[in-house]
């Protein structure tokens, strides 16, 4: 919209467009100071990956992951504290999820182990959560009583984390269908062909045989 245009604003328009600005700026705001780590990696076969993150003690935090693609669909998963203790620790896992209280401050070590595939290479996604979600800035911060605006700007927020939510758990089941309806196709593709390749040699060898049988054959005895 062209600055003229703008100079048309009604009253009405303007205490619209100022609560709805603010509102992004608190969700913008929100999105930067938060504590949560979500990523997707490749995990290639025999090998091991791990991610550290500084955890203060009696600070919770919850790990939460899938694997999307590759061989059985599982990994060796184990987290460990800074004191070498094992918090948690599961062989082949395909998804799971596990929340734990640091005990200790320091550095917790996170991994993901591949060491008994020999072949298959793994797309894992994992999503750590360290301290509990950080409120909105401005909202809650005095004793008043939250304003509608607060009010709504807090409900805005929850409800677009249940959406991300949401959306990254259909992502990742669409993914994992994909890979295997693609797996599939594949192997129904070399089937056929394999399939085909039988019939010909089955018909090429039947004809050999049957030519055989009405060939003339030179007589032994004269």
């Amino acid at each position: 919209m062209s600055s003229s245009k703008m100079k048309f604003y009604t009253i009405k328009e303007k205490m619209f467009a100022t609560p709805l600005i603010y509102v992004l700026l608190l969700l913008l705001t929100d999105s930067v100071f938060s504590k949560s780590v979500e990523l997707t990696f490749e995990l290639p076969d025999s090998a091991e990956e791990c991610f550290y993150q500084d955890i203060e003690k009696d600070i919770s935090a919850s790990l939460e992951y899938q694997v999307i693609t590759g061989g059985q669909y599982d990994v060796d998963v184990k987290i460990e504290g800074p004191n070498k203790q094992i918090i948690y620790q599961q062989q082949k896992m395909q998804y799971d999820s596990h929340q734990f209280t640091a005990q200790y401050t320091g550095v917790y070590k996170v991994c993901f182990s591949n060491e008994f595939s020999t072949f298959s290479h793994k797309l894992v996604y994992m999503e750590l959560n360290v301290g509990p979600e950080l409120p909105l800035p401005g909202v809650g911060d005095h004793a008043t009583v939250l304003t509608q605006l607060e009010t709504s700007a807090e409900e805005i927020h929850s409800a677009l984390n249940r959406i991300i939510d949401h959306q990254t758990h259909h992502r990742l089941r669409e993914a994992q269908g994909r890979k295997r309806a693609e797996d599939l196709n594949e192997r129904v593709f070399w089937w056929s062909i394999g399939e085909t390749l039988a019939i010909f040699c089955v018909t090429f060898a039947q004809v050999m045989i049957l030519k055989n049988f009405f060939s003339d054959r030179p007589s032994l005895y004269k």
